[in-house]
């Protein structure tokens, strides 16, 4: 008869196991350190990472360690390659390279960051408004994206811009911002539409907390690794959108540079001075790689289906219970097998005894 043993109501041998209360607190980390496991196992997240750190280092930092501003003009040296006075060179009236390059690609970066700041707060508000309250709400919203999407937003923004110069580049902030949050918007809208109906939103309604509260306490939670994702990548759009307008002269205006003003000034010498064109061109193309890159690799770690970065709990295969303090699983490799199991109360340290012929005979 088999011995039934509480093993016999355990899952397939390769089932998953805790070992002890340390090692399940180290192989399940909380959500941020997860994050970051799998962001940095992602080789392309890393280098995405590193070199818009790197950017930013050398748009901020360069200016402080450059002996050059990036407006002073050298008169000993004009049009003059890179060297040891000027690192990346000077342009055509005597300007360093290095510093206006510096200049310029922090002046993109600052209009990138705002307006991805800005327009990932309007799409995460109006989006997250329209799919809670729905009915009338709902309806001005989406056909207030609508309308914006319809308009020409580049060509309005090149009309606007240069009548407004007098505001500086945050107008441009401005414009940039006001036409780039529909199409986050109208994904949140979806979102909350399927978040508003679960069990802890109608719970929060139930106790009376008021709507606002509800969706920033708990709506925008649920997808901020959307939001997040969706800014890291409008970072890259916005500079090259704000590098496209400087470079048709309705962005930035002279005499502040950007990466766009840049490479305007220097396209025709391309060829026959590349210093003056590629440093700024370069970064711009490098910046833009980097940034997809790591919204990708955002997207993977903030994604809960993802396995990448998780060390997790240990399979064990044929794993005896001795092991784990209790008794043999029965028909298991390395067990006891059920013929060979002793009857109940049976002593199993000793051996069994064996009967010699005239015991046989007399019980016969």
């Amino acid at each position: 008869m088999t011995r039934f043993t509480p093993d016999l109501l355990e899952g397939p041998s390769d089932a998953v196991v805790p070992e002890s209360r340390e090692e399940v607190a180290a192989t399940s980390p909380n959500r941020l350190v997860l994050t970051f496991r799998r962001l940095f196992a992602n080789r392309g997240a890393t280098v995405g990472l590193v070199t818009i750190v790197l950017l930013f280092v050398f748009a901020f930092v360069g200016p402080l360690v450059s002996p050059y501003a990036y407006n002073y003009i050298d008169y000993t040296a004009l049009s003059s390659p890179p060297s040891g006075a000027h690192w990346f060179g000077t342009n055509n009236i005597g300007q360093d390279v290095f510093a206006q390059t510096a200049r310029g690609l922090q002046k993109s970066l600052l209009i990138g960051l705002l307006v991805a700041l800005f327009s990932t707060v309007i799409a995460g508000m109006l989006g997250a408004m329209a799919g809670y309250f729905g009915g009338w709400i709902d309806r001005a919203v989406m056909v207030f994206v609508d309308l914006l999407l319809v308009l020409p937003s580049f060509l309005i923004i090149a009309i606007l811009s240069p009548r407004l110069k007098q505001y500086g580049w945050l107008i441009l902030v401005a414009l940039l911002a006001l036409f780039g949050w529909m199409i986050t918007a109208r994904v949140v809208r979806s979102l909350t539409l399927s978040i508003k109906e679960r069990e802890f939103i109608r719970a929060a309604r139930y106790m009376g907390i008021g709507h606002f509260t509800i969706i920033v306490r708990h709506i925008l939670p649920n997808v901020a690794s959307f939001l997040v994702i969706d800014a890291t990548i409008a970072i890259g759009a916005a500079v090259l959108t704000e590098s496209g307008l400087s470079y048709f002269g309705f962005g930035v205006q002279p005499p502040d540079v950007s990466l766009g003003t840049l490479i305007a000034q220097n396209q025709s010498a391309a060829t026959t001075k590349p210093w003056l064109f590629f440093f700024a061109a370069g970064a711009l193309i490098v910046f833009a790689l980097a940034s997809n890159l790591l919204g990708d690799g955002l997207r993977d770690a903030l994604d809960p289906t993802s396995t990448a970065g998780r060390t997790g709990r240990r399979r064990t295969r044929g794993r005896t219970a001795e092991s784990r303090g209790g008794a043999a699983p029965l028909g298991r490799t390395g067990g006891v097998s059920e013929a060979a199991s002793p009857a109940p109360g049976a002593d199993v340290g000793s051996p069994a005894p064996t009967r010699t012929n005239d015991e046989k005979g007399e019980r016969a």
